[in-house]
């Protein structure tokens, strides 16, 4: 059975950027720019494992995950794509930005209270680490009340630290996405 996955965070978090840099890698750069997504974006990730001793693979066994990014614009209609069978969420918060991260934290905890995706694991993306000071995260996290969050919701919750440009953490998600 196909794995659904959804990609969601507010406008101009870097979401169409960061799942073009995971489906193309590197296509993105510092010239690269994108413009708000109105709509819906579908993304195919492609994985081959590497077989190790405790995993062994089967050659060309090649795994591939479709992800629906939802424009940041449209987060009222949000709700219209949840479903039982979405089994994955990867949320975006632009760490750049602190006004956003707010916006950021209602539109997570509303994911996380909907009946729907209660059984979906979630990957809180902290994304433009390039551009934000290390000490941002922190700050993100602390604005989130994500450890306060993590007691009080049935989600598993990763975060993940990520920058489309210089491929820091694309290689974390795409094991998400594939664990």
């Amino acid at each position: 059975m196909a794995m659904t996955c959804l990609c969601v965070g507010p406008k101009n978090s870097g979401k169409t950027m960061l799942m073009t840099s995971i489906q193309y890698p590197g296509s993105v750069n510092f010239t690269t720019h994108s413009v708000n997504t109105v709509g819906t974006n579908i993304y195919t990730i492609n994985f081959t494992p590497v077989p190790n001793e405790n995993r062994p693979t089967r050659k060309n066994q090649k795994r591939s995950i479709t992800v629906r990014e939802l424009g940041g614009e449209m987060a009222v209609m949000w709700k219209n794509y949840y479903a039982e069978t979405v089994d994955k969420i990867i949320f975006v918060v632009d760490t750049s930005n602190l006004c956003q991260i707010s916006c950021a934290g209602v539109l997570l905890y509303s994911i996380l209270v909907e009946p729907k995706l209660q059984k979906a694991k979630i990957c809180l993306v902290l994304t433009k680490m390039d551009y934000a000071y290390r000490q941002m995260r922190n700050e993100a996290l602390l604005m989130l009340q994500i450890e306060k969050l993590k007691k009080q919701v049935s989600q598993d919750i990763t975060i993940i630290e990520a920058s489309a440009i210089t491929m820091e953490g694309v290689d974390k998600i795409i094991e998400w996405l594939f664990n």
